[in-house]
């Protein structure tokens, strides 16, 4: 029986503030004046991911809970603007916010507002279960509410990823995301001991995947086979802005495992999506789609005649290749 979405989407919806800064860390002073300026758009990880998965042709829902307020709308208009499906729970805190700083060479700091949640905060169980029975995988945000969803998407069935982002492989709130999901991203920004966290992440849960993205560095990635690199990919333009490459990098590797690509080949589409977002500026929202995703990687392995076969493939109602 034929799904209506390849990927549900749990949490992660929000409003970033941009603030381009000269340099991080910013040194104190009293003001400084900025340019190109100050910006308040739509897309926090569960937004991007889910622009990504969509760009690349993933039929694509989002689930989450978000404020009746100014922010709230600029997420509801981020998703009709992207033609992404939305289902919106009410949010009493309101809209999740942020402010990222960003640096001259593409860093950047954010700053979130937990003033947001509330310990009651739940996505509603039948919504869940209803949405999930309609799907073949979810990528959950680690946010508060879809900790207590990963039991409705396990009696659905689905198989599960999610990013821990900059964990430090010792907070206890991860740990239900890290050992419940078959597919788990984590930056090694925070990571004492990569390979030892990797390795308890595999063994204690039932992920059989687990991936560490390390920026310039690459990614690694590990399984019940051993562990693998993946090396970085250069941009074909100038970076900008690292915002969004680590959600880019989970739509690409997810893209590749739901279209039945080996772990290496998903690692490489996750490069390849990760650095292309690096060349899009904070205050937008661009994600790379499967023709140009399926052309650079072959590009990149060498096969030219493999691109332009990918780039004239089967294409699907939305003008991007029909998933398998």
């Amino acid at each position: 029986m034929s799904s209506e979405y390849d990927v549900l989407v749990l949490g992660g919806s929000g409003v970033d503030t941009i603030v381009y800064v000269p340099e991080l860390p910013l040194p104190y002073a009293d003001s400084y004046m900025i340019r190109p300026g100050i910006e308040t758009r739509a897309g926090q990880t569960g937004d991007f991911v889910a622009l990504g998965l969509s760009a690349l042709g993933l039929r694509t829902h989002h689930l989450d809970m978000i404020g009746d307020d100014p922010c709230g709308d600029l997420v509801r208009a981020f998703h009709r603007d992207h033609g992404i499906g939305f289902t919106e729970v009410p949010l009493p805190g309101g809209t999740k916010r942020a402010v990222n700083l960003v640096g001259p060479d593409g860093r950047r700091l954010s700053l979130y507002d937990d003033s947001r949640s509330q310990e009651s905060d739940r996505l509603p169980e039948e919504l869940v279960r209803s949405l999930a029975s309609a799907s073949r995988h979810a990528h959950v945000a680690i946010t508060h509410p879809c900790a207590f969803a990963l039991p409705q998407l396990r009696e659905a069935g689905l198989t599960v990823s999610t990013d821990l982002h900059d964990w430090d492989g010792e907070n206890p709130y991860h740990e239900p995301f890290a050992y419940g999901a078959d597919i788990v991203f984590v930056s090694t920004a925070a990571l004492a001991d990569k390979e030892k966290t990797m390795h308890r992440i595999l063994e204690r849960g039932r992920a059989e995947a687990v991936i560490a993205t390390a920026g310039a560095e690459g990614a690694y990635l590990l399984t019940a086979d051993g562990p693998a690199h993946v090396p970085a990919v250069e941009p074909r333009k100038p970076v900008v802005d690292s915002n969004g490459a680590g959600d880019a990098f989970a739509s690409g590797f997810l893209f590749g495992r739901l279209t039945g690509e080996d772990l290496g080949r998903c690692a490489l589409y996750g490069s390849v999506a990760g650095a292309y977002a690096c060349t899009v500026p904070a205050t937008g929202s661009d994600a790379i789609d499967r023709a140009g995703l399926i052309a650079e990687t072959a590009r990149l392995m060498g096969s030219p005649a493999a691109a332009r076969t990918a780039a004239d493939g089967p294409v699907g109602s939305r003008g991007t290749a029909a998933p398998s």
